[in-house]
């Protein structure tokens, strides 16, 4: 057993524990609301473990996708929150065009690696956009260096190659402290996200994409203010658009699209 299974077997039995003196004595309804949530923290870790790169998100969707057309234009768009939330309430994903949108929320580089064969290549399009590598300076999945990200990004790049498959690097996204919690609170994504970092990243994509046929979409030049940060007007959080910050994604992607099938593989 890992660390992990352990960590949560350990998590369970607490909670376990904590149910059952909840339902043998009197306590107080806190109490009660905490061992409640401390189970469902337990369900949703165990959940995670099952399945980590979230293979099952989009299995139904993918079983049901038909092949394409020999005259369509099919595109994936891999990605973490930033693309998983365009198709719901700020973005308005690309109507009536052959995109299909394959982004999960919180994801990292390894967790799309896995989930590349499935999500992406199976669905044969003619184009892949990839908008990766936030979550891997945050930590999302653990520690990770800029290395280990560059190393995932070009794996996904060479299976998309492998199969025909031609390949948009869009650039991280900035971010910035403007953005507040529901309680009023600054919200500090540049401590998670260093700016640094996210140059650092950003240049090797747009070294990578020229020296390797594939097309390189900047978002982050569009987006950036003077001060290096999410433009306020684009974002609420500092860290995904709004509903105008998709507007300026959606039409540089399609002009980073269209690049891409003009291009040779």
């Amino acid at each position: 057993m890992n660390a992990s299974s352990r960590l949560v077997s350990a998590l369970l039995v607490l909670a376990m524990a904590c149910i059952s003196a909840v339902s043998q004595s009197t306590v107080s309804t806190q109490v009660a609301q905490d061992c409640a949530e401390l189970k469902g923290t337990v369900d949703r870790m165990q959940a995670r473990l099952r399945d980590w790169p979230e293979l099952n998100r989009y299995r139904d969707a993918n079983t049901k996708t038909v092949p394409p057309t020999r005259a369509e234009m099919r595109v994936v768009f891999m990605g973490d929150s930033i693309t998983d939330l365009w198709s719901r309430d700020a973005g308005g994903f690309f109507a009536g065009r052959p995109y299909i949108n394959r982004g999960i929320s919180g994801q990292t580089t390894p967790q799309m690696l896995i989930r590349f064969r499935p999500d992406v290549i199976a669905l044969q399009p003619k184009v892949v956009v990839i908008l990766a590598g936030t979550n891997d300076l945050a930590g999302n999945t653990g520690p990770m260096t800029l290395a280990m990200t560059e190393d995932n990004l070009t794996t996904m790049a060479e299976l998309a190659r492998a199969h025909g498959i031609r390949v948009v690097f869009a650039s991280l996204l900035p971010v910035s402290d403007y953005g507040h919690n529901r309680e009023g609170k600054p919200i500090r994504q540049t401590e998670r996200r260093p700016p640094s970092q996210i140059k650092s990243l950003n240049e090797w994509i747009k070294r990578y994409a020229g020296e390797n046929g594939s097309v390189y979409l900047d978002y982050f030049s569009a987006m950036v203010d003077e001060s290096g940060m999410l433009k306020k007007e684009l974002s609420d959080d500092g860290l995904h658009p709004n509903a105008a910050g998709y507007a300026v994604m959606k039409q540089l992607a399609e002009h980073a699209i269209a690049a891409a099938l003009k291009s040779k593989h």
